[in-house]
């Protein structure tokens, strides 16, 4: 691997999502705050689809893992939406 650069923007971003994740998780926890649940599981979707961007870009580079990291950034998407949506009432 010639260039690094780009590796460790893909692993500061898996790093960071999985922070975000984990304090939203504990905060969720600790305040039963549903749009708290929803953005908790959101992060955790967004670092599984991280994880999916390191494994297809550096670790994997030969296996295509398009369409995990589309499927898990749409779940993520729709995870927050249904959150936003459905707890404003």
């Amino acid at each position: 691997m010639t260039d690094v650069g780009p590796a460790i923007v893909y692993l500061l971003c898996l790093a960071t999502s999985m922070v975000c994740a984990a304090l939203l998780v504990r905060s969720y926890l600790r305040t039963r705050t549903r749009l708290l649940l929803w953005s908790a599981l959101c992060f955790v979707l967004l670092a599984l689809n991280n994880l999916f961007v390191v494994g297809d870009m550096i670790l994997l580079p030969s296996v295509d893992l398009t369409l995990g990291r589309q499927l898990s950034a749409l779940a993520a998407v729709c995870v927050l939406l249904y959150g936003f949506i459905w707890e404003t009432e």
